[in-house]
This record gives C-alpha cells, sequence and structure tokens, in this order.
C-alpha cells in the first residue's frame, strides 16, 4: 500500500529545546492514525511540518506525494486542519466563517453556498447557521471548525487535541463526527494527549515523548500487549521521564 505520508529524519529546534528529534515515520491510508503522548512531545509540531507551517531544520517529509516545506501551499488544498482552538472569527456567523474560507479558496458564491449549507446540516449546526460564533459553546465552536477544514473535501484531514476542553455529551459528538469523516475514506491524523480518546478512534498509535517515537503499533495490541516498557507505563497512567 502507497504511503499517505512519508516522514524521514525529520527534526526541528526552537531555540535550545529539540521539538522533534530525527522523526521517521511512514503512514498509509485507512484507519484513524493517533499521534499520542504528554504535552510537549512533538505533536503538534509534527501536524505543522506536515502542513508546511513550519519549516524543518532538517529532514524531510512527503505528503501525498508533496513535500510540505516547498509546496505548502498546494499541498493545503488536498489537507485539512482542526487547531486546538478552532481559530474561528466571533465577529462572523457560522455561515460567514465557512463561506470566507471557500471563497478564499476561489469559489463562486454560489458554489460556497451550497457547501457551507451542506456542511452546517451534516454537522448539526444548521439551526444556528446565521449566529455569531461569538456565542457558541466549546463544543459547537468545535463543530463549525471541524466543517471549516472539510470544506475543500481534504483527502488528509490533521486534528491537534480535537476534544480539548470538551464536556462528555460534546466529546462524544465530535468523536461520532471524526468517525463519520473517516469512514469516508479521508485519512485522519489526530494528536492527542488523551489515552481514552486514542483508544475510541484510533486505528494505529504512535507514541510520541521528548520530540522521539517510543512506540508504534496497532491499537488493540498497544493498549493491551504494549512493545516497549514506556509504552506500557504511559498506557497504566505513569508519567513518561
Amino acid at each position: 500500500m502507497t504511503a499517505v505520508i512519508e516522514v524521514r529524519e525529520l527534526t526541528r529546534t526552537f531555540g535550545p529545546r529539540v521539538a522533534l528529534d530525527r522523526l521517521t515515520l511512514d503512514v498509509e491510508a485507512g484507519e484513524v492514525l493517533a499521534l499520542l503522548g504528554p504535552n510537549g512531545a512533538g505533536k503538534t509540531t509534527t501536524v505543522r511540518l506536515l502542513n508546511g507551517i513550519l519549516q524543518p531544520d532538517s529532514g524531510e517529509a512527503r505528503v501525498l506525494g508533496r513535500d510540505p516545506a516547498t509546496d505548502g501551499d498546494e499541498l493545503r488544498r488536498h489537507t485539512g486542519v482542526l487547531t486546538e482552538n478552532a481559530g474561528l472569527d466571533d465577529r462572523l456567523t457560522a455561515r460567514e466563517n465557512l463561506e470566507f474560507t471557500a471563497r478564499i479558496r476561489g469559489w463562486s458564491r454560489p458554489k460556497a453556498r451550497d457547501r457551507v449549507d451542506e456542511l452546517l446540516e451534516q454537522f448539526g449546526m444548521a439551526a444556528h447557521a446565521d449566529q455569531q460564533t461569538q456565542g457558541f459553546s466549546t463544543g459547537e465552536r468545535k463543530r463549525v471548525a471541524l466543517a471549516r477544514s472539510l470544506i475543500h473535501d481534504p483527502q488528509v484531514l490533521f486534528l491537534d487535541e480535537p476534544t480539548a476542553s470538551l464536556d462528555p455529551a460534546a466529546t462524544k459528538s465530535v468523536e461520532d463526527l471524526i468517525r463519520a469523516v473517516a469512514a469516508r475514506g479521508i485519512k485522519v491524523v489526530m494528536a492527542t494527549h488523551d489515552l481514552g480518546e486514542a483508544r475510541r478512534l484510533a486505528g494505529e498509535i504512535v507514541l510520541m515523548h521528548r520530540g522521539r517515537i517510543i512506540e508504534t503499533n496497532d491499537a488493540a495490541a498497544f493498549f493491551t500487549t504494549p512493545k516497549t516498557p514506556e509504552a506500557a507505563r504511559f498506557v497504566a497512567g505513569e508519567l513518561l521521564v
């Protein structure tokens, strides 16, 4: 099977801190992949590098055959990203937030409106379409942001802590939407520190710590028979040092 993402010796520092240390990884099409690890593991840096938002210090990556470092604009035509804070413009309505994204991609107004209406309906936000997002709950904001990340029907969707700060009901709602997205054949790469979220959603786990990969494993095996002592400790709820 052809890899959707190929990473070789990818390294990124911020001053004296090594955020990503010679990361090497192949990601194939199919199930949800969880980049799992504690805060500071390098998960968000990985997502940003793979989308061309950050430049690596060394190493290389290919996403859908494209180099994010040199072809980021073209790559982002085929990928979607949901950041932890959603990043909506609170002055705009849900509809306006989505239509703005479609319009800056060069879509005509009628095409943008049709796609936005479709997504707002799919994500259960049609009744709130013309309300300012400033008044939305965190769960509602996540729904709108997730819809926005899918407006151009991407082949790969990157999620950064998708259910952070959500209550249990909102968490279940967003996770159900993520499953539905993956079922459509979109490769989902999810950065999370939440063991429960990874267990519920992921088919494959990449455990990261201090910018390095500790273990890559099928999700079922990762939680029942981890291959490394570090992974076993993390599954048991112990801190990685």
